[in-house]
């Protein structure tokens, strides 16, 4: 709990009145009525009221250090009701990007089970790590009245020497970044969080922390992060936003299901594709009977021999028909790809897996239980659309801001680490010594052993779907 005096909370109100007096009669009236609340959203197309954040932000935040005369950290400080978080971007320059979708939720407020849920989080602090081409980011920031900082370091302590947020936002999935030979897009996640991990370790405290997709590229990079997390003891989550999406049919596998054999058929083009369906796949095999047992290997097989691997795999191949007459497709409709790809998952405790590429039929699940005739096969379809307020990600900024307030990881972080592992092997998996095989080499994964029993519900979004809405950006776009 952060500390102020009474000559800072003198100083603040002295602030906030001064602002006030230089606004019109009826702008004082709206700001009177309004301080303490979001707008509800309705069908109406009416500009949200100001808020406070946006009142202070117009004075802007040099002009706010040089009038009240103390570093912009100690009146960030003051006892708020909403925790305070710092959203760290590799890229923000688009609607398509990650974290526009997801930074704006947390800002604005966000479509839940039907309906609109006002953010309960405070951005209180932004770091654009591509700063020039991140216009759209800059834009949001200053009409929001949200400081963005030159460093990492700097929005996390809000300008000042420690830690001064409640909590940390890493989205790192877009931006002029360049690939490696395997194809790997070396993004900044590692880079961010460790520059995030230094400032805990000097502060001596921690506060919860997500991080968008996988971990990071590399395994050795990824197991620290999650190690860091268990040492320093603080929440962390991330992963994709896909397996929180929603359903047909809208239901979830009971926890300790007798699950045997499992695959997920949808995008999985390169790495950040197939972790999609690498993440939805973990999410219901964590669910199965004894709880998760670890990964024992991986492999990769990409173009024609992805099929001729199923053929020799007949539990793979009816799951794949039972998806494809689900979706009233013709027979062999998969197979008619020649660049396919599939990512085999082998499980300690004998349960198989596979991710496999396919075409429309969104993200789908298929997983032959024992002791029913016909596979459990639930789809995840339908991206909200067009690019506006409420499009793809809303279920995440939900659980994002529930671990903020509840300070508890909502799924089991393992589950994040052993996805992003799968990701990383299966592109290992086609390379060695520097050499490409479309028929990947078996890799054992000892150190992915991680074992936990998931006690979590169901947590993918229900109900009526989003409406389309502008953005509520404070600017015209």
């Amino acid at each position: 709990m952060f500390r102020f005096n009474v000559y800072e909370s003198i100083t603040y109100f002295t602030l906030t009145t001064e602002i006030l007096n230089v606004m019109s009669k009826k702008e004082v009236e709206i700001q009177n009525t309004t301080v303490n609340s979001i707008p509800t959203i309705d069908d109406s197309e009416a500009k949200p009221l100001i808020t406070r954040r946006e009142m202070l932000g117009m004075a802007g935040v040099a002009g706010l250090t040089a009038l009240v005369g103390f570093p912009i950290s100690s009146i960030a400080q003051q006892s708020q009701s909403r925790p305070r978080i710092a959203v760290l971007v590799s890229y923000w320059g688009a609607t398509r990007s990650h974290a526009d979708w997801i930074a704006t939720k947390l800002i604005d407020g966000y479509w839940w089970q039907g309906a609109y849920t006002k953010s309960r989080v405070e951005v209180v602090a932004i770091y654009l790590d591509q700063h020039d081409e991140s216009v759209l980011g800059q834009k949001v920031a200053k009409a929001k009245g949200i400081p963005v900082f030159k460093t990492v370091g700097e929005a996390v302590t809000l300008g000042g020497k420690e830690l001064a947020v409640d909590g940390v936002v890493i989205v790192a999935e877009h931006g002029d970044y360049p690939k490696d030979l395997k194809g790997r897009w070396l993004l900044p996640r590692w880079r961010i969080f460790q520059q995030v991990v230094r400032v805990f370790e000097k502060s001596k405290r921690a506060v919860p922390v997500f991080n968008d997709k996988h971990f990071s590229y590399d395994w050795d990079e990824a197991k620290w992060m999650f190690d860091k997390s268990r040492e320093l003891n603080f929440p962390l989550t991330g992963g994709s936003s896909i397996p929180l999406y929603y359903r047909t049919p809208d239901i979830e596998l009971d926890n300790d299901t007798p699950l045997k054999h499992s695959i997920v058929v949808g995008g999985a083009s390169d790495e950040g594709g197939i972790f999609h369906s690498i993440d939805v796949l973990q999410a219901f095999v964590e669910r199965r009977k004894g709880g998760e047992t670890g990964v024992k290997s991986v492999q990769s097989i990409r173009g024609k021999e992805t099929w001729e691997w199923v053929e020799r795999n007949p539990w793979a191949g009816k799951l794949l028909d039972a998806v494809a007459k689900q979706f009233e497709l013709k027979p062999g409709h998969f197979q008619e790809n020649e660049r396919a790809n599939i990512c085999i998952v082998e499980y300690n405790d004998g349960t198989k897996g596979a991710v496999i590429s396919g075409k429309d039929v969104g993200w789908t699940f298929a997983g032959e239980i024992e002791g029913e005739n016909e596979p459990t096969i639930i789809s995840m379809l339908g991206w909200a659309g067009p690019f506006d307020q409420y499009h793809a990600s809303n279920a995440q900024p939900h659980w994002i801001t529930e671990m903020m307030v509840s300070k508890k990881e909502p799924f089991n972080a393992e589950r994040l680490l052993l996805s992003t592992g799968i990701t990383n092997h299966y592109v290992e998996s086609n390379w060695e010594n520097g050499i490409y095989s479309a028929v990947g080499k078996r890799i054992e994964t000892p150190f992915m052993n991680m074992t936990y029993h998931t006690k979590r519900g169901p947590q993918f979004n229900t109900g009526e779907r989003p409406p389309s809405r502008p953005y509520l950006r404070g600017f015209d776009e």
